[in-house]
């Protein structure tokens, strides 16, 4: 581990215009903010919040410059509160990282010691971070399903945005727990790609809308997995099978949906609203359990394209040109 306090980072930087540019820059521990727990970040992954951030999003990240990354695995280099010793390997999703705290696009970060947990024995570091939030967040969805009463002879799960991380994480979770999956995405040319993940069936997104006005349609998946919002969400629950339910989780499309009540007092369908960012650190814990044990992949590389630090404000760009495929890990010290 080196001891060296100067690290590399991605900073977005605000221009006097308004506009917002990327680069790799060297910054200095010192630079970091003061908190209990300092970290060598070995892997982090991309995310579509860190987009926005880097973009130069308001609502997401206030003050600039500023460095993304709303998830982070490495290695303990201090811990002021004594909950970890050095050396550990911890795990980092959510809270305030990578919004308006240094995050884990740095090769350093500084936290508070209850933002973070061990890393489970049976994942590495990079294991961990292919997952990243996109798979703890398709855990999430999945885990909640289940509490509802979710189980594969009760039929299909549709699931949007399905070449994107939460999307193709949850393909792949759900095929190995028994599910028959429906994908839906708007990139017809990766729909063996998605076959490959685990789909039952591919159809283009726009097809969920084909129902309309009508504020019931045809009841065709028990449950679904929405990552995208707006018309996609509200039209996913006119189609849920009576009793079923949908996770609500992204809001690519838009964050406003418009529909009447009716598939919730007719069919008895249920909204669930996903939180993977600041859920209690115990609830983290026990879904990483199961991402470790039932849930995880036995094929985990394939569902992340390792990439470099330099590489990542490229990559970043693919979530605003909506051409992101999979997850995209970050190799901190590659």
């Amino acid at each position: 581990m080196s001891n060296n306090t100067n690290f590399k980072a991605l900073v977005v930087e605000e221009n006097t215009d308004g506009t917002f540019n990327k680069s790799i820059r060297e910054r200095n521990v010192d630079d970091l903010p003061e908190n209990d727990l300092l970290i060598e970040v070995h892997y982090s992954s991309l995310n579509y919040k860190d987009a926005m951030s880097a973009a130069g999003n308001k609502m997401i990240t206030k003050n600039y410059p500023h460095t993304p990354g709303i998830d982070a695995a490495g290695i303990v280099v201090s811990d002021k509160s004594g909950t970890f010793t050095a050396g550990q390997e911890v795990l980092v999703f959510g809270y305030d990282l990578g919004m308006n705290t240094s995050g884990g696009l740095g090769q350093m970060i500084s936290i508070p010691a209850d933002w973070a947990l061990e890393c489970p024995s049976s994942l590495t570091l990079k294991e961990a971070m292919t997952y990243g939030t996109g798979g703890l967040t398709a855990a999430l969805c999945i885990q909640k399903l289940e509490k509802m009463g979710a189980k594969p002879a009760d039929g299909p799960v549709a699931v949007t945005g399905a070449t994107g991380g939460v999307g193709s994480i949850s393909i792949a979770i759900l095929k190995q727990l028994g599910y028959e999956i429906i994908a839906f995405s708007g990139k017809p040319e990766q729909s063996e790609h998605l076959k490959t993940l685990g789909a039952s069936e591919v159809r283009h997104r726009d097809t969920i809308n084909e129902v309309g006005k009508k504020p019931v349609g045809p009841e065709i998946w028990a449950n679904a997995i929405d990552t995208i919002g707006g018309d996609y969400l509200a039209n996913l629950l006119k189609q849920t099978k009576a009793g079923g339910a949908v996770t609500s989780c992204g809001l690519a499309s838009s964050p406003e949906f418009a529909m009447t009540v009716m598939p919730f007092i007719t069919r008895a369908v249920s909204l669930l609203g996903i939180d993977s960012v600041y859920i209690p650190l115990a609830d983290k814990k026990a879904i990483w359990e199961r991402v470790a044990t039932d849930m995880k992949l036995t094929d985990l590389e394939s569902y992340g394209e390792e990439i470099t630090l330099e590489q990542t404000p490229a990559y970043l760009e693919r979530f605003i040109s909506s051409t992101v495929v999979g997850r995209y890990v970050v190799n901190l010290r590659g």
